[in-house]
């Protein structure tokens, strides 16, 4: 699973808040407010590091918001070992046996589990569509790094070096 920590760039990304008693419920609301999958959540910040506690229902959103958090003028550490992906519930046991009993179909095949993204730090001179040129080897594809990251990037047009995104 994607590390439990994840360094960012403390002196540049959004301004949220203007002391550091303040940051933890500022992140929260920004998550919240974004809210890439995540529920219930939980935001503490010490000193630079935000820790992230709670749960997410897919490895995409958990991702999201450790972007979100990182990704915030004032943060350069995020610790995200508590913030759990909410697996689906178990299957009764008695459906359980049928499936296990069944003949094994293509339909019937267990969904791959979900994968984890790469990450890409911005750098001066990049545009997504550079991007998606080295990472897919089409920059026309820049709308799906766009895509993955819309809680991270408001505008394709303003990513900032420093800034760290998803690659899907």
């Amino acid at each position: 699973m994607f590390g439990s920590l994840l360094d960012f760039a403390k002196d540049i990304g959004s301004n949220l808040f203007t002391s550091d008693a303040e940051a933890a419920m500022k992140i929260y609301d920004h998550i919240r407010a974004n809210n890439p999958g995540v529920n219930p959540i939980n935001v503490e910040y010490d000193d630079g590091c935000v820790t992230l506690k709670g749960y997410a229902e897919s490895v995409e959103a958990r991702e999201k918001c450790i972007l979100m958090a990182g990704n915030v003028k004032g943060v350069e550490k995020v610790v995200a070992d508590m913030l759990e992906v909410d697996l689906p519930k178990q299957a009764p046991a008695a459906a359980t046996a049928e499936a296990e009993a069944a003949p094994e179909t293509p339909e019937a095949a267990p969904s791959a589990p979900q994968t984890e993204s790469r990450f890409y730090t911005i750098q001066k001179g990049d545009t997504l569509w550079k991007i998606a040129a080295e990472a897919y080897g089409n920059g026309a594809r820049y709308t799906e790094i766009f895509e993955a990251n819309r809680e991270v990037i408001l505008d394709p047009d303003k990513i900032y070096p420093g800034q760290k995104i998803r690659i899907p």
